[in-house]
């Protein structure tokens, strides 16, 4: 079950990743943003579990990252320099 999870979470990155990518959707817009944040998400707390410690980190920074630019944009301002994971 973990590994459907994980593979979940990697989709998620991956499908807004892929679609900044191709034009289709801004790396600054709450669509990515969330794909990020929950993908990342997912794939921290899997890692800790395992205790894949670099893992954690860089999952873990970039959930914070997406999350930050989540609070810009319901504060109305656009998360600045480039946000793609």
């Amino acid at each position: 079950m973990d590994q459907v999870v994980q593979v979940t979470g990697a989709l998620l990155i991956l499908a807004g990743y892929g679609a900044a990518l191709a034009g289709w959707m801004s790396p600054r817009s709450l669509l990515y943003l969330m794909l990020n944040l929950v993908g990342s998400a997912v794939l921290c707390v899997l890692a800790f579990g395992d205790h894949e410690w670099g893992f954690v980190l860089l999952e873990g920074a970039w959930a914070l990252i997406s999350a930050y630019g989540l609070i810009a944009l319901a504060r109305g301002r656009v998360p600045s320099g480039p946000a793609t994971h």
